[in-house]
């Protein structure tokens, strides 16, 4: 009885990846796996890293702070993040993205989680006493002025500098995340992945920002730890977008 009923789904799994190579397909699961592990390995060792770090005496961070202001900032990023993969899990049968979108989920709410708790730490309130993305228009420790950090970007071209109050880098619009809701099936993975890769490299642009503006322990230990899990990942998203294209 119980096998008959599981039939159906089963056999709709094996009709939605018909256009895959098994071979491949098996290839990209343990591509993904490895990302998964690194991910968590990553992960891990920042937790075991923030436990060790947090003996060290740093000073504490006020409310106007980069460290305060990363932290509230790449919460409602992550919390985004969240929201992306959730919305493509539902929306689409392939074994490899929802894998991805599981991954992601659970990472960035647990990474949220951290953050949330470190203002809960430092006495400061969850809510930000001046608009969004403020910290990253202040000067570097170096003393670079935040135009002099935007003059070229990674290619040589110029970049616009941030203006407190818009939108987070990468950051999807309500617009973006609509037309993901109303896809299904491959429309719905490619508008995923164009979305995510686009999310997570304004996370890595937010993580090294808060590198240039901060000498808090925990926080670099963290920051660091976003730049490579994320770089990882968007390495593994442009392949498996290519693959849909």
């Amino acid at each position: 009885m119980t096998s008959d009923s599981a039939q159906p789904a089963t056999s709709a799994q094996f009709r939605s990846a018909d256009a895959v190579p098994p071979h491949p397909r098996r290839a990209l699961l343990r591509a993904i796996m490895v990302t998964v592990v690194v991910t968590a390995l990553v992960v891990g060792a920042v937790a075991f890293s923030a436990g060790r770090l947090s003996t060290i005496v740093d000073a504490t961070p006020d409310t106007a702070s980069a460290e305060a202001g990363f932290a509230r900032d790449m919460q409602e990023h992550h919390n985004q993040g969240v929201e992306l993969a959730m919305i493509v899990r539902d929306r689409t049968t392939d074994a490899p993205v929802r894998l991805l979108a599981y991954d992601i989920a659970t990472t960035q709410a647990k990474q949220s989680g951290q953050m949330s708790g470190w203002l809960a730490v430092w006495g400061l309130p969850q809510f930000p006493p001046e608009p969004s993305m403020t910290w990253m228009t202040r000067p570097t420790l170096s003393g670079e002025s935040h135009e002099e950090t935007h003059t070229t970007g990674t290619a040589g071209e110029s970049e616009t500098a941030h203006v407190a109050g818009d939108p987070m880098p990468g950051l999807a619009t309500a617009a973006q995340i609509a037309s993901l809701t109303a896809a299904s099936g491959t429309e719905a993975e490619r508008q995923f992945l164009v979305v995510m890769i686009a999310h997570h490299q304004g996370a890595i642009e937010m993580a090294e920002a808060v590198l240039q503006r901060s000498s808090n322990a925990t926080v670099q230990t963290f920051a660091t730890s976003v730049v490579l899990s994320q770089q990882s990942e968007i390495d593994l998203m442009t392949g498996m977008l290519t693959d849909r294209s």
